[in-house]
């Protein structure tokens, strides 16, 4: 089945770009391109949309407007110049926030985490790194030092506005400015579980889970609406009834 897409941005190239990008998966459909979110409305209310690549910044209306106004709106992809309109999107459940110009390579990381939420058996193959006999870790800014944290010693995330803790091992925590998703970015799918538009999880880490929730010590972590499915799907294929 063909997931439909709607391309919604004032700017020719920008819809070059990803009317091109969705031609090159063959599980995307274009079903079409609008210049305006009020032209867009006119399309939502007329045609069946999976999923939409919503630009912030134009004249009228603009995309988060268009977003806050559909009651029953299709899955948000946000694709703007601007950085600073990060925190709305997340706060309106988009599903992915790319920042122009848009690489293909994260372009098919949006697509992926779609058809994880909507539990689809598509998968496009992406570039990973060559292996080190290190353990794996990340950098990230905190206190105005690039901290390394190594992946293994993650419990969980959290998401808190404008910053993201890391909690560690042993009671550690580093606090960094950054989203939520840019670090997602940066975690092995096979180890790290995103539960909710403010948690990310080590799979390795959780103590027990049900359909509401997954408890890592003493800490219970609420499963999000939107994440559910995707969480209940990689978690049973470890439990034995």
């Amino acid at each position: 089945m063909k997931i439909k897409c709607l391309i919604v941005d004032d700017e020719d190239l920008a819809i070059d770009v990803i009317e091109e990008y969705i031609h090159r998966i063959d599980y995307l459909q274009l079903e079409g391109k609008c210049k305006s979110a009020v032209e867009a409305l006119s399309v939502l209310n007329s045609k069946s949309i999976d999923l939409l690549f919503l630009d912030i910044q134009m004249p009228g209306l603009t995309g988060i407007q268009l977003l806050r106004n559909l009651s029953n709106p299709p899955s948000v992809i946000f694709t703007t110049a601007y950085s600073e309109f990060a925190l709305e999107s997340y706060e309106l459940e988009a599903l992915d926030y790319l920042i122009k110009p848009i690489p293909f390579d994260r372009f098919i990381r949006a697509i992926n985490r779609y058809f994880k939420l909507k539990q689809h058996h598509f998968h496009i193959p992406e570039k990973k790194e060559t292996s080190s006999s290190e353990e794996p870790f990340i950098f990230v800014k905190s206190e105005k030092r690039m901290v390394k944290v190594f992946l293994n010693k993650i419990v969980y995330i959290e998401s808190l506005r404008n910053y993201v803790s890391i909690y560690l091992e042993n009671g550690q925590e580093v606090v960094t400015p950054n989203t939520i998703s840019n670090i997602e970015e940066k975690l092995p799918e096979m180890n790290f579980l995103r539960i909710h538009r403010s948690y990310i999880v080590a799979i390795r880490k959780i103590d027990s889970y049900c359909s509401a929730n997954i408890e890592i010590g003493s800490k219970l972590l609420p499963i999000g609406r939107n994440y559910k499915g995707m969480v209940m799907d990689v978690l049973d294929q470890k439990a034995i009834d």
